[in-house]
């Protein structure tokens, strides 16, 4: 049996890094399925523990992978342990206000009927530091957003963040904490300045690029359509698909593209980031290709990718960086790099890596249908691809020039 079992574990050696976002995954599902938490040195000790015992079984591989999959699966508990730890945050138990709001705007994002603003909070009258919470969301129908950076008063109504609508159904109150907004609510009036605008980082920069961009789109599509509610329509879906703010967009579109099945390209995921590492990678190929003494001395193809991987990381950085986001790009980047070390792009490892990375930096998405139906999706379209292209290349070793552009369209 053990002989056995060691042939099958070599004849699947290369392909053994494939069950590590198994293994983490499932060490992440155990964490958030545990009754309550677990002591902060227990899930560490664990997979140190593991990991030691997988080393002095090192020459009896078949025995060592199972002490080095519990420490996978440890580290992944350990992993979601610590994430939930940094994000802890006080949270409203009961409804407050309504009370003046002074903090810091993080992020704005467009609404059918006025902004979203997200506020790092400074103060919040009538409530103490200790129970206040550090970030709150508050919906503002009147008066121009304030950018992102700036300091900000507003007169708010603040509400425990929301619960499932039903067992099971999508957790708001979850997904607000790992952001680390305490508190919902809703703006009495309009904000107002209340001190000196800071500079603000990258990520307050990148958010008042996307919402400039947004308001562009907007002005350029109404312009002199005011009266045509198509267009009025039209504006925050194109935003959507450019900035991923979704906020803006009607209703009643937003059902009519659940209807025709269409609501997921509204999630910027591999078919836009495809695109834009697409265009970036061809338009830089062909001219530079277009220079003769350029195109026969120096590998273009290879230029070409590094700047497709730099369009890509821009249009992620651009769009919030979303779960399938994230995906989509770990996993451009890698078939690009494999383009400039002469690798064979399309394989399940980009796949597995990209689920590690994902899982290493938000380990909450793995209970999430963004996370579990983007991988699931993307796992079965590389199984398929690879299954089909050995098969092809087995049974055709010199195929005809026709063969090649049926297996292309075969393949898409």
């Amino acid at each position: 049996m053990s002989e056995w079992l060691s042939g099958v574990l070599a004849a699947e050696r290369l392909r053994w890094p494939l069950w590590l976002p198994v293994g983490f995954g499932t060490g992440v599902g155990l964490y958030f399925a545990l009754p309550a938490e677990p002591a902060a040195w227990a899930p560490p000790a664990a997979a140190a523990l593991a990991s030691a015992a997988a080393w002095l079984l090192r020459r009896r591989p078949a025995i060592a992978l199972f002490p080095l999959a519990a420490a996978v699966v440890a580290a992944g508990v350990a992993t979601a342990d610590l994430r939930t730890t940094l994000v802890a945050a006080p949270i409203l138990g009961d409804e407050h206000g309504p009370a003046w709001v002074r903090g810091e705007v993080v992020s704005v994002e467009p609404r059918p009927h006025g902004h979203r603003v997200v506020v790092a909070v400074g103060e919040i009258g009538g409530m103490d530091a200790s129970g206040r919470p550090h970030r709150v969301r508050i919906n503002i129908r009147t008066g121009p957003p304030p950018p992102p950076g700036r300091r900000i008063a507003v007169l708010a109504v603040l509400l425990p963040p929301p619960s499932p609508v039903a067992p099971g159904a999508f957790d708001f109150g979850r997904a607000l904490y790992f952001q680390r907004i305490g508190a919902v609510g809703y703006a009495v009036g309009a904000p107002r300045d209340d001190g000196e605008a800071r500079a603000g980082g990258v990520r307050e920069r990148l958010s008042a690029l996307r919402l400039a961009i947004a308001e562009t789109i907007e002005e350029t599509l109404t312009e002199g359509r005011a009266d045509d509610p198509a267009w009025q329509q039209r504006a925050p879906v194109a935003s959507a698909l450019l900035t991923g703010l979704r906020g803006g967009i009607d209703e009643q579109v937003l059902e009519w593209l659940r209807d025709a099945g269409l609501a997921h390209l509204l999630a910027i995921s591999g078919l836009h980031l495809g695109l834009v590492a697409g265009f970036a990678f061809v338009g830089v190929r062909l001219v530079l290709a277009s220079v003769e003494s350029v195109a026969l001395r120096y590998p273009i193809k290879k230029w070409a990718a590094v700047v497709a991987v730099a369009a890509a990381f821009g249009y992620l950085m651009l769009t919030g960086g979303t779960v399938p986001t994230q995906r989509a790009f770990i996993m451009t980047a890698m078939v690009l790099v494999a383009v400039t070390i002469d690798r064979e792009p399309i394989t399940m490892r980009p796949v597995a890596w990209a689920a590690v990375l994902v899982l290493a930096l938000r380990p909450e998405s793995l209970t999430g249908a963004s996370f579990q139906m983007s991988f699931a999706a993307v796992t079965a379209l590389v199984a398929f691809y690879e299954v089909v292209r050995h098969r092809t290349l087995r049974r055709v070793s010199r195929p005809p020039l026709w063969h090649r552009p049926l297996v292309y369209v075969g393949a898409v």
